[in-house]
């Protein structure tokens, strides 16, 4: 299994709309509102809506990428 959220574009990789813009992003584990968080913030907040069995390697690529900040939320 391999979670469609990911901490980099493939090079390559068109952007159709910059992350500023994206207020909300729904999965069937849940909404994260995204607008005026950091990237930090926003990194969290994608994790927690990701499949349960790849946070950790969410958390692994995010801290590799220097923007991982353990928050009170998740141990």
């Amino acid at each position: 299994m391999q979670s469609r959220i990911r901490p980099t574009i493939s090079p390559g990789s068109i952007v159709t709309v910059p992350r500023s813009i994206n207020y909300y992003v729904v999965t069937e584990y849940g909404i994260a509102m995204l607008k005026g968080k950091s990237t930090w913030q926003r990194a969290e907040a994608l994790i927690d809506i990701s499949h349960p069995d790849l946070r950790d390697e969410l958390i692994k690529e995010a801290d590799a990428n220097k923007i991982w900040v353990k928050s009170n939320k998740i141990s």
